[in-house]
């Protein structure tokens, strides 16, 4: 497995080996083992797996006791972590990338980030492993559209398809600290 150290402290890239042949494909998308030789010690505790249509924005969300691990299984997506530890020298810095179901890269999301992603094809499912269960009580988000973060999101002249909560969340000075 490649693993690549991201420009914000503690998120990595992961490219797990493909084994391919003409019958398709095998990957090992986690193994305790050989993810915490990477330095990705977390338990994971919940899977999730969303559908997404093309242009469905989805984020910025996090939860300052969680971090993910997260990839595509069909399409793509340009995904977009944040970090949001107000003591990290990274803060309100973002990264992104377009992540897809061939290439089978994955991202670890820290604890403390925001996590976001753009669906560039229909029908794209998305995959995350969780390190705490989900807690609507102490989720957090901030707007897609933050001047102050400034993804650069791929939409061109396109406006993204947001859940109500997404299109009114906050901007990322106005979270209370930790």
């Amino acid at each position: 497995m490649e693993v690549e150290e991201l420009p914000l402290t503690g998120a990595l890239l992961l490219t797990p080996q493909i084994f391919a042949d003409e019958r398709g494909y095998f990957t090992e998308t986690y193994s305790r083992e050989r993810y915490h030789a990477c330095g990705i010690t977390d338990s994971f505790v919940q899977d999730n797996i969303s559908l997404s249509h093309r242009d469905v924005l989805r984020g910025l969300h996090g939860d300052r006791r969680m971090a993910k691990l997260v990839s595509v299984l069909r399409g793509s997506v340009f995904d977009v972590i944040v970090d949001a530890r107000r003591a990290s020298p990274t803060y309100g810095r973002w990264w992104g990338a377009t992540l897809t179901a061939a290439a089978g890269r994955q991202v670890y999301v820290p604890r403390g980030f925001l996590h976001g992603y753009l669906a560039l094809e229909d029908e794209t499912i998305f995959a995350y492993k969780q390190s705490v269960a989900y807690d609507p009580a102490v989720e957090i988000a901030v707007a897609w559209n933050d001047a102050d973060v400034g993804v650069a999101w791929p939409l061109e002249d396109r406006h993204p398809i947001l859940s109500r909560r997404d299109a009114t969340n906050p901007t990322l000075a106005s979270l209370r600290p930790a």
